[in-house]
């Protein structure tokens, strides 16, 4: 499908989703959310793609925030309803069957910090600035990032950035883990497509399942999330993924995974 408010290629088996709104800092607003929806479904269905990358078009940001000028005229039931819309995007990302990485390239405010929050892991450049600022707003996060960044800094930590609207400068974001890595603002991207290709080498519903018990299994209690890695561990077995990975371990030469 052709998209006006997105960018999206291939790189071998790792799609790359680009925001491409620069003129307002890739701000999301409600036609980037329906369009994001549609190609993490073009994702899910693309044997082929193994993993892939979100970024923002531009060298000054990733996603600075939602488009505050579409929100003005927002009347109560209209914002549930836009945060209900982003909510269900940004699950989507999480629930998608391949590893997704943001390429965090500058300003990651507000949703665009929620954006990032949704994926399953964050590299970032070192000019990139972060932060859930919707308070100064008189506002709070809509799309999911409460309770995202409580599960990824802690609570009290939380507490304080959404309190503040403090911004975290790349360094400090690494030094708290919301951030996985941190390159260079032209290395960024790159990094991310490497780490995504070394994912895409991997058996492929190994992957999925490991995203599977990892995602179902953080809120649980010890018990449950172990008994639905035993569980997944068992399927695994009646995999293509299995068999060839235990055939070219034994006779010493690198597997082929394919998704069929």
């Amino acid at each position: 499908m052709a998209y006006e408010t997105l960018i999206v290629t291939d790189r071998g088996p790792t799609r790359i989703i680009t925001i491409n709104r620069p003129d307002v800092l890739n701000a999301l607003n409600r036609q980037v959310l329906v369009e994001l929806s549609s190609a993490l479904d073009d994702v899910e269905g693309a044997d082929s793609v193994r993993a892939a990358v979100i970024t923002g078009c531009g060298d000054k940001a990733f996603v600075a925030g939602a488009d505050i000028a579409s929100m003005k005229k927002l009347r109560p039931a209209e914002a549930e309803y836009f945060s209900n819309l982003g909510h269900r995007v940004m699950d989507k990302i999480e629930q998608t069957r391949v590893p997704v990485i943001a390429a965090v390239n500058g300003f990651a405010l507000g949703g665009g910090l929620e954006l990032a929050l949704a994926c399953d892991f964050i590299y970032a450049a070192d000019t990139a600035k972060l932060g859930l600022v919707e308070v100064n707003l008189g506002l709070i996060p809509g799309f999911g990032g409460i309770a995202r960044l409580v599960r990824r800094i802690g609570v009290s930590k939380a507490r304080e950035f959404i309190y503040t609207a403090h911004i975290a400068k790349a360094q400090e974001a690494l030094e708290v883990g919301l951030v996985n890595k941190v390159f260079g603002p032209e290395q960024v991207v790159e990094e991310a497509v490497k780490t995504a290709q070394h994912i895409a080498e991997k058996g492929p519903y190994a992957v999925e399942y490991a995203k599977l018990v990892i995602h179902d299994g953080q809120d649980a209690d010890q018990g449950t999330a172990n008994r639905l890695e035993q569980h997944s561990f068992g399927l695994m077995f009646g995999t293509d993924d299995a068999s060839e990975g235990i055939t070219a371990f034994l006779d010493k030469r690198k597997p082929h995974f394919q998704r069929k």
